[in-house]
Parts: C-alpha cells; sequence; structure tokens
C-alpha cells in the first residue's frame, strides 16, 4: 500500500485543495515575474553600461599605474611607449592605443547627443566593421553605435563638439549596441580624440605631450603574464571583464539589482516554507493515520517534498511566461533586454530555494506520531 501512497496523497490534495494551492501558486509566480523582469532590467543596464567594452576584441586593457579602479576611463593617462612595451610581452598577440572621452555634441540635424568617443588606430585591431557606410579612414570621420542613429544621427551628418567647435563626419553605422555608461560610442582616429582630449579647438596646433597621450593600452592574447608586462611599461591592468567596474554607475547599478534578487529568492523560500508548515499541521491528524497504517516517515516526506516540487514548477512556469510577455511590451527608453540563459538561473533558484524552504517545513512530518490517530492525545 505505501508505494502508492506518494503519488496518490500529493496529487489528491493538491486537487481537492485547489484553492488553498492556487492562493500559494499565484504568490510564487507574481515572484517569477518580479524575478523575469529585474533579471532584463539587469542585463538591459549591463548592455546599457558596458556594450562598447563588451565588443572591444581584447583580452586586458593596461591604465596608469595606482589610477583609481572605478574611473580609470577617465583619469587614466599613459604615453603610447607603452604599447610598445606591451608588445614585446610574451603571450600577446597584438597590443594597440586606446583612447576615451566623454562629450556633448550636436549634429548638423539638430540632433542633441552625449557620446563616448573611443580613438583608435584605423589600421588597428581595435578598429571597428561597420555595417553600414564606410570604416574609419578620414581623420574626422567617426563610425557610431546603432542606437546612435536610432537617436538620430544619420549617415553625411556633422557633429560638432560642444565648446572646442570640433567638428565630425558620420561615415559609419555599426550593426550592434555600442554604448560605454549609458552613453553611445563614436569610434574615430587616434590623432582626433588626442585633440579633442587635449582641448586642442580646429585648426590649433597639438602638443607633442598631447600626440603621445592615450587612456590605455589595449592587449590581445593568450596566457599572458599581467604583472609581468605592468611592470616592463609602468602600468596598472584589468581584464576586460574586471574594467566593467570603471563604466560610470555600473557597480552600484548591478550591485542594486542583484541584492533585490537576493530577496526575492529569499522571500520565495520564506513564503514556501511559511505555507507548508501551516499546510503540515493542518493534515497532521491525516498523517498520523498513514503513519498507523504503516506507510513509512520518509514515503511521506518525499511526498510532500512532490507536492511542493509540483506547486512551484508549475508556479514558476506561469510567472515566467508572464514576466516574458510583459518584458516584450517594455518599451525602447528602458534599458531591458531578456537573456535566456539567466532567466533559467534565476528560475532554477527560486525553484531550488522554494523546496528549500517547504522541505524544512515538511520535515516536521518526521515528528508526526502514529498515537495521536490512535487517540493517544486524549
Amino acid at each position: 500500500m505505501h508505494r502508492t501512497v506518494p503519488v496518490f496523497l500529493a496529487v489528491r490534495e493538491l486537487r481537492f485543495a485547489r484553492a488553498r494551492f492556487a492562493l500559494m501558486g499565484a504568490v510564487i509566480a507574481l515572484i517569477a515575474v518580479l524575478m523575469v523582469l529585474l533579471s532584463g532590467l539587469s542585463q538591459g543596464l549591463v548592455r546599457d553600461g558596458v556594450s562598447g567594452l563588451q565588443q572591444l576584441p581584447v583580452t586586458s586593457l593596461a591604465f596608469s599605474h595606482g589610477v583609481a579602479h572605478d574611473a580609470a576611463f577617465t583619469r587614466s593617462v599613459i604615453t603610447l611607449d607603452t604599447v610598445d612595451s606591451w608588445s614585446r610581452q610574451a603571450g600577446v598577440a597584438q597590443a594597440a592605443p586606446f583612447g576615451s572621452a566623454l562629450i556633448n555634441a550636436r549634429s548638423s540635424s539638430g540632433v542633441e547627443i552625449d557620446l563616448a568617443l573611443f580613438g583608435v588606430d584605423p589600421g588597428s585591431f581595435l578598429a571597428p566593421k561597420v555595417a553600414t557606410g564606410s570604416p574609419l579612414a578620414a581623420p574626422d570621420g567617426i563610425v557610431v553605435s546603432s542606437t546612435a542613429a536610432d537617436a538620430g544621427l544619420r549617415l553625411g551628418d556633422t557633429v560638432t563638439v560642444d565648446r572646442l567647435g570640433t567638428r565630425l563626419t558620420v561615415v559609419g553605422v555599426l550593426a550592434e549596441q555600442h554604448t560605454f555608461g549609458h552613453v553611445d560610442v563614436a569610434y574615430l582616429p587616434l590623432e582626433a580624440w588626442q585633440a579633442i582630449h587635449a582641448g586642442a579647438g580646429p585648426g590649433e596646433p597639438l602638443s607633442d605631450r598631447a600626440r603621445q597621450e592615450i587612456t590605455a593600452v589595449a592587449v590581445r592574447g593568450d596566457d599572458v603574464d599581467l604583472a609581468a608586462g605592468d611592470a616592463a611599461a609602468g602600468t596598472e591592468s584589468m581584464t576586460l571583464s574586471e574594467s566593467y567596474g570603471a563604466s560610470p554607475g555600473y557597480t552600484a547599478e548591478t550591485s542594486t539589482l542583484t541584492l533585490i534578487q537576493v530577496f526575492l529568492y529569499l522571500i520565495c523560500a520564506l513564503v514556501a516554507g511559511a505555507f507548508f508548515t501551516v499546510w503540515t499541521i493542518q493534515r497532521k491528524h491525516e498523517l498520523a493515520v498513514l503513519r498507523a497504517l504503516g506507510a513509512p516517515t520518509g514515503y511521506l516526506l518525499r511526498d510532500g517534498l512532490a507536492q511542493a516540487l509540483i506547486l512551484l514548477l508549475a508556479a514558476a512556469a506561469v510567472g515566467i511566461g508572464a514576466g516574458v510577455g510583459l518584458g516584450s511590451l517594455v518599451g525602447g527608453g528602458v534599458p531591458f533586454a531578456l537573456d535566456v540563459q539567466a532567466v533559467a538561473v534565476a528560475a532554477a533558484l527560486l525553484v531550488g530555494l522554494g523546496v528549500t524552504g517547504a522541505a524544512v517545513a515538511i520535515a516536521r512530518i518526521a515528528a508526526v506520531d502514529p498515537a495521536t490517530a490512535l487517540g493517544g492525545n486524549r
């Protein structure tokens, strides 16, 4: 008899106490909806903050020694000779100069836009591949992110840099989103970047010192000894993923959303635990009867866990479906991007922690005394 008890009892209770289980499932489903939306918002913020860095074909970036890691792209200044030093390091396949700066600008069509300028050598491995237009070549040409085109920049537009008056011409548009610190990226020749970085206006001469300054050395290679390279070049390296923290607001945003997600998972575990604690107490007499009839404790524990797992899987599936549907309605003004892997991991954590909370509550079954069913409590 006891071999059929667990499945029979779990399904029977789900069917006949469907109102209670539906209410519990609705709460879990709402948590799943929030989890999907937070996951999409988190991925969207990451993409909006560092997609320009993610698209760089590099393994590490070497900044000035002692630079603040949370502001390396805006504070680091090194010289071009460090590129040669890094090129000679073992394991380095390629090394190239890289410049970074944030500007305010206005296009010839009247579009006001902020741009993150990435200065690169047009012939280096950092030069981007364009989807439309021409690659970097002209001294005043820029290649912009697809999101900048969505904001109103067009091929052939002239972009004027505020305060300097420097004019740059949009010669190419990239296929994907390239943003840095929630600002659209524009690639331009390194010499043009150096002039803007030095604050030199149109026609103003550029000092020899300014012609030597860059933000970082972009390095690509396998098994590169970053410590040895830094010692030789007098720099401080970060892997590409480590450099994301230098994007404005990246660490604060991701930490906040991660903390909210952690609390959601804990809430799911607590809610599941509370529900099954009450449910186990209410069915204490029935469990005692089954114990008295010979049903082993292990089978009853597995019955309770199976019940919790069925409920959590069904509720999570409904909630994830609803969350994906709501996410598809989010407008382009909100940085939102659903990632299948991220949602799958979050769903697994949601169900896993919910089962854990339920298991703690269901463990009370082991303490149910069969004598209760025989009137031993009277």
